[in-house]
């Protein structure tokens, strides 16, 4: 979720969630490449997810990871909304950075992210 580059996906379900979002890409020819990032982060109301990154185009990117929670049937976390703030602290990573959470491609809350030791975790989190 570092900068609007990681999503996460149910857990369990990375190594076919990333297979499928890399072949629907490359099948619909958009910009966009996935990867498993080897780690998890936990959360109460949605349970856990393995993070992925992905670089390519951000539209495209929104439109695979939700596609993905309908095809897969499965809970992903599409990051990268960040608080509105100050420009400043947004541009040091001090502002917030939220994700919305999705399950067979419908939004069931929302979750507001932190980092440690370059890595993301859940600070709180919203059944939506």
């Amino acid at each position: 979720m570092a900068g609007a580059d990681n999503f996460g996906v149910e857990n369990g379900m990375g190594h076919r969630a990333v297979e499928w979002m890399n072949s629907y890409s490359k099948e619909k020819k958009m910009e966009f490449k996935a990867k498993l990032e080897g780690y998890q982060i936990s959360s109460k109301n949605f349970g856990d997810f393995e993070i992925i990154s992905w670089r390519g185009n951000w539209s495209d990117a929104r439109k695979i990871i939700i596609k993905a929670s309908t095809k897969l049937s499965m809970k992903v976390i599409e990051s990268g909304y960040h608080q509105k703030d100050n420009l400043l602290i947004s541009f040091f990573g001090f502002g917030k950075e939220f994700g919305k959470v999705y399950k067979k491609g419908n939004y069931i809350g929302t979750i507001v992210l932190g980092m440690r030791s370059g890595k993301w975790y859940i600070k709180s989190e919203k059944p939506g």
